[in-house]
């Protein structure tokens, strides 16, 4: 992505499935918002719209697979990237690793492309090459495979980037590092793969005619727009564009925050919108924090309206490894719950901003933290069975289940009507956005 907008192309990126991280990281490179491919959560026939929307006003829209290309839910429904391939009837380039192997590279390409014929396997990056004679073997290998080889990138550890356990460092903690990294990256790909190839692949694509995108009704007047403040900064950096954008399409002004270093709330703020991150890793920084804390809490007391999405919920417990947070929520969070991963079908059991008790939606739950207790505002299916979890009131809905609202805009119709009635609720400025 980086180098195709170094040749001067107007790049556009998604991502297949619900990662917040990469996507930070196509941002930097393209220089505008990334996008996420869902079809679990978001549904198959949202692909077309959800891609053209991405794509908008770009040369390319580059996509990202998850995992394997034929790795997903694992659950007999769609969500891999090869599903969201054949549904977008986009080529597939695949990015080999090739460290220690010569004639088996074929072999693994074969199977790669046999596996589903439906899946357009077009292409193949090779990744960790040695040196130029592990190459010429790696591309002799390849040679009558069917399948042209569009690049070579030699092993460099000054290519290499820090992560941690919910994936790589988010862009939101190192930003401009970030950016001299996927320059340099750019400058090897320029210098070793064929990108005028790869640009000729993607525009042979054929056109992909799609409906467009559900978007929620104005629920608000224009002089009533309820304000929307949205958790941001090194802790906070999990929140879907598409949700932003949900949000101010059914009439909030959407403004954001720093929960380290804002001695409390925007302004007038109607409701809170905590998504996730990595709170645990500044829990000393945001209980050091009492006026944001205060805040937090008195906004909730005077009826504001809090939707918290994983970090959210333990940034609103009593406790965070003992670091005390904002009480918002009656228990206390560490982080030695084990790892919790996967798709849910979720129920509401109480009444919420997101609507009546029995509404559903689809989310991804990622966490390597506990609560106790665990609370019972959902009910959460997933592949291993039915679990319950989360806190909820009227005006509040804290768990671990991220959403994406793209295919959900009643819901985000719901939550802004539940923002504009209350009490807290001002006056707005008849625009409406992200500041």
């Amino acid at each position: 992505m980086a180098a195709f907008r170094h040749r001067g192309w107007r790049v556009a990126s998604a991502k297949v499935g619900p990662d917040f991280i990469d996507p930070g990281y196509h941002s930097i490179a393209t220089g505008r918002p990334a996008r996420n491919l869902d079809p679990w959560m978001c549904g198959v026939e949202l692909l077309g719209p959800l891609a053209s929307r991405a794509g908008e006003g770009a040369d390319v829209l580059v996509v990202e697979g998850v995992m394997g290309l034929f790795d997903g839910a694992a659950d007999g429904t769609p969500s891999s990237t090869a599903e969201v391939a054949k549904r977008l009837d986009a080529p597939v380039v695949l990015v080999v690793d090739a460290a220690s192997t010569s004639q088996s590279v074929a072999a693994v390409v074969h199977g790669f492309r046999t596996f589903d014929p439906a899946v357009h396997v077009a292409g193949v990056v090779l990744n960790l090459v040695g040196s130029d004679s592990h190459e010429a073997m790696l591309r002799a290998a390849l040679a009558d495979s069917g399948v042209p080889v569009y690049g070579a990138l030699r092993r460099d550890d000054a290519l290499r980037w820090r992560s941690r356990h919910l994936g790589l460092q988010p862009v939101a903690e190192d930003p401009a590092g970030v950016g001299r990294s996927l320059d340099r990256l750019a400058v090897a790909i320029s210098a070793r793969c064929d990108l005028d190839g790869l640009m000729r692949l993607a525009r042979a694509a054929p056109p992909l005619p799609t409906a467009p995108l559900p978007r929620p009704r104005r629920v608000v007047g224009n002089r009533s727009a309820p304000r929307v403040a949205v958790a941001s900064g090194p802790a906070f950096s999990f929140c879907y564009p598409d949700n932003l954008e949900a949000l101010g399409a059914a009439g909030a002004e959407v403004v954001t925050f720093d929960p380290c270093v804002d001695a409390g709330l925007p302004p007038e703020t109607s409701a809170v919108l905590a998504g996730g991150g990595f709170p645990e890793l500044y829990a000393e920084v945001l209980a050091a924090n009492e006026p944001m804390l205060r805040s937090v809490a008195d906004h909730h007391l005077r009826g504001g309206v809090i939707w918290a999405e994983c970090g959210g919920l333990l940034w609103l417990t009593r406790t965070l490894d003992g670091s005390a947070m904002a009480g918002v929520v009656d228990a206390d969070a560490t982080m030695s719950g084990g790892r919790v991963l996967g798709y849910r079908s979720a129920t509401t059991t109480r009444p919420s901003p997101l609507g009546p008790p029995g509404t559903q939606v689809r989310g991804h739950e990622f966490h390597y933290s506990a609560t106790d207790p665990g609370g019972d505002a959902l009910v959460l299916a997933g592949r291993h069975g039915t679990t319950t979890g989360g806190f909820a009131g009227p005006h509040l809905l804290a768990s671990y289940l991220h959403v994406h609202l793209a295919s959900y805009p009643t819901i985000a119709e719901t939550f802004v009507s539940t923002a504009a009635r209350s009490p807290l609720a001002a006056p707005g400025p008849a625009g409406h956005g992200v500041r």
